[in-house]
C-alpha cells in the first residue's frame, strides 16, 4: 500500500481504491484522452472531500471531481486521485415543489431529479442526450445544456446556490451578490470590468472559459453561475439548490423534412419566435435504415416539440409550426410511444455517429462548437469545405435553434501523420468558428480537446484573466490541472496510442471490425448508455437494435450498480488489458476475468449500445485464451460441455435415476458442489423420453403438412433433453399450419458427394457415422471455442443436405437461433457454409408467418404476461412474434430485461444474487402483477426455468399455448 492510500484510508470514511481495477475504469470519459490515474475515492460527505483535498495538497497530489465520465473533451481523466460522485453522494437531498427548487447531490443522476419532480409537475430544464446516467455534478462542472435550451437555457440557467469546497478546504455557499466569493475574486472583477464587458460574445450557447462576466455587477455579480462550466477546477462541489421549471402538460413532436443539412440550419433560427422547446436538428447518415421509415421526407431533419397546457394547444403550435417552415415533408407525431421512438433516434446519434456508413470510425474532438443560430447556415457551409479540404468526413447533428453543432469526424488517431492532420484541422477549425462569432464549446466544455485553442476565441489577454482567476480559488493548481488554463497539448494523451498496432491473434472473425480485436474493443466511446439504473426502453422501429418492447442492457451494472459490471466498465479493461501499461498480465489478467464474471452474456449490448459493442463475444474471446492450456472452473465442465452428459444419459437410459438422486438433498448438494453450481438452485429434471425419441415413433395425423413447405425443425439440446413438449408443441403447431417438419440429418457422410451433389458412393455411406447437430452455445458462453469449432463444422457437415435444399430452419430456443445467426458464422468465419446456415434460421413465429402466411392461429383472447427473450431482443427480433401474439388474441406486452438465469451464468456458484436481482427487475413483478387468467410466456428454458424456481410460476413457450388450444376451435389434434 503507498503511503497516500494509507493517508486517504486513514482520512476518509469512503471507498479508497488504488488496486488496477478501480483506476483502469477511469482512465477514459467519453473523449480521445487517457490518463492513469494514482487511485479513486468516493467520498460519502463533504467532509470526506474536504479531507481527501487535505491530503492531496499535502503529497502534492491532483485532485479531478468525476460524475458519470461522459464529458467528451477529457476533462474528467486525470493522473492523481480521481473522485467518484456517482457511488455515495448521489441523493436527492430536498424537493420544494411551491419554491420550484431541489438541493441534490453531485452524483445525482438527472433523470432520478427529473422522476421526482414529475409528480408535481416539474423538471429540470437542461436535459443533455445522456440525461439517463449523466450527473448533476458533471453538468454543473461543464455547464451542460441539452435539448430544450431553447426554452429553458443552460445548466447555468438552472442553478440558485452551490456549495463547493475550494482546494484548501475553505466551505462556501456561492450565490448572487459576490455570496461565496474567494478572497481577491472581486478586487480581480473590479480591476478588469472593461474587458468582461466586451470580451464575450453574444450567443446562447457560449460554453468556452470561465463565465466570469456572471460575476458584473449588472448581471448580479453570481458566484454560483461563474462556477458553472469551470470543469472542476475552481473548487468540488458538494452540494447544489437547482431551480425547476414548468413542465408542459402535453408535447407534440413536429419532425421536418429538408433537402439537407444546409437547409434545415437555415430554417432553425427562423423557428425560434414561434416558442418551441426544441429545435434538434440531423442528417440522414446518423439514421439507421429500420427507424428511417418514421421520418418524412428528405435528407435532414427538425425536431421541433412544442408544449401546451393540452394536446391540442401543443398541436395548434405545431401545426403553426409547420405552416410556418418551408419544409420539403413533415409530420406531426402526438403519440407519446411514437415521440419516444423518434426521439431515441437523435439521442442514440452521440453513439451512432462513431461509425461512417462504410464503417471508418469517427472520433469527438469538435463535438461543440456553437455560432450564432442565424450564421449556423453559413458554418455548415464552410465546416464542409474545410473537412473536404482536409479529407475528412463527419455528420453534423445537434441543437440547430441554438446553432450548436456536434459531429463526430473520421480523424485517424492511430498514426503519426494522421495525428498531425487533427491538430491542423482543429486549428483552422477554430479560426473558422471566431470567424462566425462563436464559441470553441457550446455545452460540452473545453477540456483538454479545446483548451488549448482558446486564445483564439478570447485573445491572449482575457486567457491569462483566465488564469489568474484560477490562482484566486486554486492557488496551488491542485484541481484538475492542464484543463482551461495552461493546458495540455490537444495531440497529447490520445487513448489510442498504447494500443498494439497488429491485429491481436483471437478466434472470433469481428466481420464488423476488420477482424481487428483492439478495433472491436475502441467500439466502446464511453457514452454510457449502458450505465443506465432502470432497463432502457426501446420502442418499436426506433434505432438499430434488432428486438422492440423495453431494452435489455446492461443487467449485472442494475443489480450492482458498479462500474466494472457495465458494458463500458468491462470495455475500460479490455482496453487496458490490450494496453499492457495498467493491466500487465494479458489474457490472464484476473481483473478482466473478475469485471467479465458478471456479465450474463445477453447481448443486450449488441442491440442497446449505439455502438453495438458485443460484450458477451468478448468474454468468450476472453475466457477462450484466458484458460488455454489451464484448468477451468468446473461450471464450465459441468455446464459448459452439457450437451455431451445429457446424451450420454439418454444413451444409457439414465433419467429417471438421475432425476431420482437430484431429488435427494444430500446427493444433490456434492453433485453442485462439484459441478461448481450454486447451492441454491434445484438441479432441472430430465426429460424420461427425448424430443427425437418421441419423433422416431410418432405416427403423424393424416393429412397434416401434405404438399406445405418443407421446415427443419432444429432439435436444441434443452427441447431434446430438458423441455421436449415445446418440440412436441411445435411440429403440432407446424402441420396444423399446413408445413412438412423434419429433423435434421443424424448421418455424418465422410465422403465426398458424387454426381449431381446429393448421391453419395458407397464408401461414403459405409463409412459414414452418426451424430447430432448442435449451436455450440454452452461451449461459446464458457469460452471453450476449439470444443465449439469441432461440434460445429461437425453439425455444418450433418447439414449440407438442408443447405442444398430452400428449407428454413426452425429454431425454437432463442439462445440458440442467437447462437447460429451469429456466434456460428462469426466463429468458422473461414467456411462459407456457416454464414449459408445462418441465413436459413427462422424462429418459430417467423417460420409461420414466412411460410404459411394464410394460416390463422386460434384464438384465446387472453393477456399475456413474461419477458422478451433477451437473446430475442439483441439479435433475432420478436416483430413475428409480436404479430403472431395478436393473431391469437394474447393482449399486453411483455417485458424487458434480462430473467438473469442466462444458461449457465445463474446456476454458476455464485452469481444467484445476481441472477435473482435480475429476474425481480422485470420479469419477476410482471407474472406476480398479472391479470386473472394471464398466459405466462417464456420461449427460453432459461426463463422458464428462473420462473419455476424463483416465483413458482409455470411459463410456456408460444408453441406449447397455441397447440393447447389447436382443438378447441376445430383444428387439428
Amino acid at each position: 500500500m503507498t503511503d497516500l492510500e494509507a493517508e486517504l484510508r486513514k482520512a476518509v470514511r469512503g471507498d479508497v481504491g488504488f488496486d488496477v481495477t478501480s483506476r483502469a475504469l477511469v482512465t477514459m470519459d467519453a473523449s480521445n484522452y487517457r490518463r492513469v490515474p494514482l487511485g479513486v475515492v468516493a467520498p460519502r460527505d463533504a467532509d470526506d472531500v474536504a479531507a481527501v483535498l487535505e491530503v492531496c495538497r499535502a503529497a502534492g497530489v491532483p485532485v479531478v471531481a468525476r460524475g458519470g465520465g461522459t464529458s467528451i473533451a477529457g476533462q474528467a481523466t486525470g493522473t492523481g486521485v480521481v473522485l467518484d460522485f456517482t457511488r455515495h453522494m448521489n441523493r436527492l437531498v430536498a424537493l420544494d415543489p411551491g419554491a420550484r427548487t431541489a438541493v441534490v447531490q453531485p452524483g445525482l443522476v438527472l433523470d432520478r431529479l427529473q422522476e421526482a419532480a414529475a409528480p408535481h409537475g416539474l423538471r429540470f430544464g437542461p436535459d443533455p442526450s445522456t440525461h439517463s446516467r449523466c450527473t448533476l455534478g458533471g453538468m454543473i462542472g461543464n455547464n451542460s445544456c441539452g435539448s430544450h435550451s431553447v426554452a429553458w437555457g443552460t445548466t447555468a440557467d438552472g442553478v440558485r446556490e452551490l456549495e463547493v469546497v475550494t482546494a484548501r478546504g475553505g466551505r462556501l455557499r456561492l450565490g448572487q451578490g459576490w455570496a461565496g466569493a474567494p478572497d481577491g475574486l472581486r478586487a480581480l472583477v473590479d480591476g478588469e470590468l472593461a474587458r468582461l464587458r466586451t470580451g464575450f460574445p453574444e450567443l446562447p450557447r457560449r460554453i468556452s472559459g470561465y463565465a466570469l462576466d456572471a460575476l458584473l455587477p449588472e448581471n448580479g455579480a453570481d458566484v454560483a453561475r461563474s462556477f458553472c462550466g469551470s470543469e472542476g477546477t475552481l473548487g468540488v462541489l458538494t452540494e447544489a439548490v437547482v431551480r425547476l421549471v414548468e413542465a408542459p402538460r402535453a408535447r407534440v413532436l413536429a419532425v421536418l423534412g429538408y433537402v439537407d443539412e444546409g437547409a434545415a440550419a437555415e430554417a432553425a433560427a427562423g423557428l425560434l419566435p414561434y416558442g418551441p422547446l426544441t429545435v434538434e436538428g440531423m442528417a440522414a447518415d446518423l439514421v439507421p435504415p429500420d427507424a428511417a421509415a418514421g421520418l418524412p421526407r428528405g435528407g435532414a431533419w427538425l425536431f421541433v416539440e412544442t408544449g401546451g397546457g393540452s394536446e391540442s394547444e401543443a398541436r395548434a403550435r405545431a401545426e403553426a409550426i409547420v405552416r410556418a417552415a418551408d419544409v420539403l415533408d413533415a409530420r406531426i407525431v402526438r403519440d407519446p410511444a411514437g415521440q419516444r421512438a423518434l426521439w431515441r433516434i437523435r439521442e442514440d446519434a452521440s453513439g451512432t455517429a462513431t461509425r461512417m456508413p462504410d464503417g471508418t470510425e469517427a472520433w469527438p474532438g469538435w463535438e461543440d462548437c456553437a455560432v450564432p443560430p442565424a450564421r449556423l447556415g453559413a458554418y455548415l457551409r464552410d465546416f464542409r469545405v474545410l473537412l473536404t479540404d482536409h479529407g475528412l468526413r463527419g455528420t453534423p447533428y445537434g441543437h440547430f435553434g441554438d446553432g450548436c453543432i456536434h459531429v463526430r469526424i473520421d480523424f485517424d488517431l492511430l498514426t503519426a501523420a494522421g495525428i498531425a492532420r487533427f491538430r491542423r484541422f482543429s486549428e483552422e477549425l477554430a479560426e473558422l468558428v471566431v470567424a462566425h462569432g462563436g464559441s470553441l464549446s457550446g455545452e460540452h466544455g473545453d477540456g483538454q480537446a479545446r483548451a488549448e485553442l482558446l486564445p483564439k476565441m478570447y485573445g491572449p489577454d482575457m486567457v491569462a484573466l483566465f488564469e489568474r482567476a484560477k490562482a484566486v480559488w486554486d492557488p496551488d493548481d491542485l484541481l484538475n490541472p492542464g484543463m482551461l488554463v495552461r493546458p495540455a497539448p490537444l495531440d497529447g494523451n490520445l487513448r489510442f496510442a498504447v494500443l498494439p498496432r497488429e491485429p491481436v491473434d483471437v478466434a472470433f472473425g469481428y466481420p464488423s471490425d476488420g477482424g481487428d480485436f483492439a478495433a472491436a474493443v475502441r467500439r466502446c466511446v464511453g457514452v454510457a448508455k449502458c450505465r443506465t439504473t432502470a432497463a432502457p426502453v426501446a420502442v418499436p422501429g426506433a434505432g438499430s437494435g434488432a428486438g422492440a418492447g423495453s431494452g435489455v442492457m446492461c443487467p449485472s451494472f442494475r443489480a450492482t450498480g458498479r462500474e466494472e459490471h457495465s458494458t463500458r466498465g468491462r470495455a475500460r479493461l479490455l482496453h487496458e488489458m490490450l494496453a499492457g501499461e495498467l493491466v500487465t498480465d494479458g489474457w490472464r489478467s484476473t481483473e478482466v476475468r473478475d469485471a467479465l464474471d458478471l456479465c450474463l452474456s445477453c447481448k443486450g449490448c449488441r442491440s442497446d449500445c449505439p455502438v453495438e459493442v458485443d460484450m458477451a463475444t468478448y468474454k468468450a474471446e476472453f475466457l477462450h485464451h484466458h484458460y488455454e492450456g489451464r484448468r477451468r472452473p468446473a461450471a464450465h465442465y459441468s455446464m459448459g460441455r452439457l450437451p455431451v452428459w445429457l446424451r450420454w444419459a439418454s444413451r444409457l437410459r439414465a433419467a429417471a435415476p438421475l432425476n431420482a438422486l437430484a431429488s435427494i438433498g444430500p446427493l444433490a448438494g456434492v453433485a453442485k458442489r462439484l459441478g461448481g453450481i450454486a447451492a441454491e438452485r434445484d438441479i432441472p429434471r430430465l426429460a424420461r423420453e427425448t424430443f427425437s425419441g418421441w419423433w422416431r415413433r410418432r405416427e403423424p395425423a393424416p393429412g397434416e403438412g401434405q404438399g406445405g413447405d418443407l421446415v427443419v425443425l432444429w432439435p436444441d439440446t434443452f427441447t431434446e433433453h430438458l423441455s421436449p413438449s415445446v418440440g412436441r408443441a411445435a411440429v403440432r403447431v407446424l402441420e396444423a399450419a399446413g408445413l412438412r417438419v423434419a429433423l435434421p440429418p443424424t448421418l455424418r457422410m465422410r465422403g465426398r458427394p458424387v454426381g449431381d451433389g446429393r448421391s453419395r458412393n458407397a464408401a461414403a455411406l459405409l463409412t459414414a457415422r452418426r451424430g447430432r447437430v448442435c449451436c455450440g452455445l454452452t461451449y461459446v458462453s464458457t469460452g471453450q471455442l476449439d470444443h465449439a469449432r469441432v461440434v460445429l463444422r461437425r453439425t455444418l457437415d450433418l447439414m449440407e443436405p438442408v443447405l442444398e435444399t430452400a428449407a428454413p430452419v426452425v429454431v425454437l430456443e432463442p439462445s440458440c437461433a442467437a447462437a447460429l445467426r451469429t456466434d456460428l458464422p462469426e466463429l468458422l468465419h473461414d467456411d462459407p457454409r456457416a454464414a449459408r446456415l445462418a441465413a436459413r434460421v427462422l424462429t418459430f413465429a417467423e417460420a409461420l408467418e414466412r411460410h404459411a402466411p394464410d394460416w390463422t392461429p386460434p384464438r384465446l383472447d387472453r393477456p399475456a404476461v413474461g419477458q422478451t427473450h433477451c437473446h430475442q431482443h439483441a439479435v433475432l427480433g420478436d416483430a413475428a412474434e409480436r404479430r403472431l401474439r395478436e393473431a391469437a388474441g394474447l393482449s399486453g406486452d411483455l417485458s424487458g430485461g434480462c430473467c438473469g438465469l442466462a444458461g449457465n451464468f445463474g446456476f454458476e456458484k455464485g452469481h444467484f444474487e445476481v441472477s435473482a436481482a435480475c429476474a425481480q427487475e422485470q420479469l419477476l413483478p410482471a407474472v406476480r402483477d398479472a391479470p386473472e387468467g394471464a398466459v405466462v410466456l417464456a420461449d427460453g428454458f432459461s426463463c422458464r426455468t428462473q420462473l419455476e424456481q424463483l416465483a413458482g410460476a409455470r411459463g410456456r413457450h408460444l408453441a406449447e399455448v397455441l397447440a393447447e388450444h389447436l382443438e378447441d376451435d376445430g383444428r387439428a389434434p
